[in-house]
């Protein structure tokens, strides 16, 4: 399938590189290179980014927070890590809007699937941070809602491994990648691939998910022309 516009969700942690906490700039920027390089071949990309690098909710539940104060403490996260990806874009010459969920006046503005799809065809990359705008969704689902709002041909999961598993290969030495799954078989088999939220909103209309590794370098280009790098999760 020739994608036209995706939605890219990346984690948050994804940025701290070789570091512990925070921002690596040259993870960073290696992300940025790859990005630059699919939207100069005519595809038009959004992204969502989680905000674990800096704080998450559900971690700051467990030390105490209110579980709403540290959601909303999480989506702020998110606007920090967008804020650095779009400098990082246009520092290497790209054209983005900076949408959030929040209301973040001058920071950023308020998202809307028209709006953010307006800027996508007009040859942005647009940036959606926030979250949903409200507590108790993840980044996951923040991500399926967008991509849903733009029409997008494809949800990319951006992580650390190449693909869905049978179980964790970075635990199990026998776990056996999938090419192909449909999204009742993921739920049979409880695979983890996202948040049942956000799993259950790409089922429901049709946004396919294709799992696969950002963290090698030019995958994303790959990827988008040639599926059985990851793993794509689709109502088949």
């Amino acid at each position: 399938m020739n994608y036209k516009r995706v939605l890219l969700k990346l984690s948050g942690e994804s940025l701290m590189g070789q570091q512990q906490y925070g921002i690596d700039p040259a993870a960073l920027s290696s992300y940025c290179e790859d990005i630059k390089e699919v939207v100069s071949e005519g595809i038009e990309v959004a992204i969502v980014i989680g905000g674990g690098n800096i704080f998450r909710g559900i971690q700051g539940a467990a030390q105490g927070f209110d579980r709403v104060q540290g959601d909303y403490m999480g989506m702020l996260a998110t606007v920090i890590n967008s804020m650095a990806l779009q400098a990082e874009l246009e520092k290497q010459g790209m054209k983005s809007k900076l949408l959030s969920g929040l209301n973040i006046d001058p920071i950023a503005e308020s998202t809307s699937g028209r709006k953010a799809s307006k800027y996508l065809s007009e040859g942005h990359i647009v940036i959606i941070g926030g979250g949903t705008g409200n507590p108790f969704f993840t980044t996951d689902t923040a991500s399926a809602l967008r991509g849903v709002e733009i029409n997008a041909d494809v949800l990319l999961k951006g992580t650390r491994v190449d693909g869905v598993y049978t179980a964790d290969p970075e635990k199990d030495s026998n776990a056996v990648k999938y090419d192909t799954l449909s999204f009742d078989e993921a739920y049979e088999k409880n695979l983890k691939i996202m948040d049942m939220t956000a799993f259950t909103l790409c089922k429901e209309n049709d946004l396919p998910i294709l799992v696969f590794d950002m963290n090698k370098k030019g995958n994303l280009k790959r990827v988008l022309n040639n599926q059985s790098l990851g793993t794509l999760v689709s109502n088949l």
